[in-house]
């Protein structure tokens, strides 16, 4: 039985009569897919997903109950937002298989990072483009996506991006494309940081002599206390800090050595060095389409 057959009061408003296609069926699409039906803002029968094997295809049928093709362009007509899910490599190639395909109505939604909003309407021939970087944890429901659009897309076509967005976290609209690239090195790269410190605390738990299951069992609650009360409390990090740090304690020593260690520096050089990273992904993504 597929999911969410159930429409939900305010899938019943943005998406009310919405037919959603996903140009790419990966894991992305399938993380938006589960979101959307399994909060039952869309029935399954007004989605469809593309993907070149057969076996994927049935998957997805199998699943939630979907419209599934083998053809991007067969896909891409059939929806009001049309999705693109695809790997950045080949982003250049199915662009040339929708150039000049998509209606005034349609509005292209892409989430593959670097690729810019210029890029995307000269590739696709299309003014209607919604550019948005979501993270890892949409996988899970939990998920931050940035986004923005161009004046072409009208502020109900702006509700369906917002709900589809919605089913995978949280959602910020900006104004501005330059954040879009910036949240790329925050927030789309940013479980990057988080699990490579959680994996260097498990480490150190295991140095002291915790067996690895206890550590990581430790620091996964640890983190995930530590983000609960920080969103509930509505301090500054560094209040929230300093709550936790009495003098010539523990934590006083800990921060020292961190500080020390130039941990401060090395993040915000991680980020920058992130952010010049998607600046040149998308110079060269332009430059692919001329």
């Amino acid at each position: 039985m597929a999911e969410g057959m159930d429409l939900a009061s305010d899938g019943r408003g943005a998406l009310a009569d919405a037919r959603l296609a996903f140009v790419g069926a990966g894991v992305m699409a399938e993380s938006m897919i589960a979101g959307l039906l399994a909060r039952g803002m869309i029935s399954p029968d007004r989605i469809v997903a593309s993907h070149p094997r057969e076996d994927r295809r049935q998957r997805l049928v199998q699943r939630f109950g979907i419209i599934s093709v083998e053809g991007n362009r067969e896909a891409a007509t059939q929806g009001d937002l049309v999705l693109l899910t695809v790997k950045p490599q080949v982003l250049s190639a199915v662009m040339r298989q929708l150039h000049g395909r998509l209606e005034p109505r349609q509005v292209a939604v892409s989430v593959i990072a670097g690729a810019g909003i210029g890029t995307l309407s000269r590739g696709l021939g299309h003014d209607a483009i919604a550019r948005v970087m979501p993270n890892t944890p949409a996988q899970v429901g939990q998920g931050m996506s940035v986004w923005t659009s161009t004046p072409d897309v009208d502020d109900g076509q702006r509700a369906r991006v917002r709900a589809v967005l919605g089913a995978l976290g949280e959602e910020l609209w900006v104004e501005e494309e330059k954040y879009v690239d910036m949240a790329t090195a925050l927030s789309g790269t940013g479980p990057t940081y988080v699990f490579l410190m959680m994996e260097a605390l498990i480490d150190a738990g295991v140095h002291m002599g915790f067996p690895r299951r206890i550590a990581e069992q430790i620091v996964l609650q640890t983190v995930a206390g530590s983000v609960a009360f920080a969103r509930d409390s509505g301090k500054h990090m560094a209040e929230l800090r300093n709550m936790v740090t009495s003098p010539g304690g523990t934590s006083a020593e800990a921060i020292y050595q961190m500080e020390k260690g130039g941990l401060r520096t090395v993040l915000s050089r991680a980020v920058y060095a992130a952010y010049q990273r998607t600046v040149a992904l998308g110079r060269d993504e332009g430059e692919k389409v001329g």
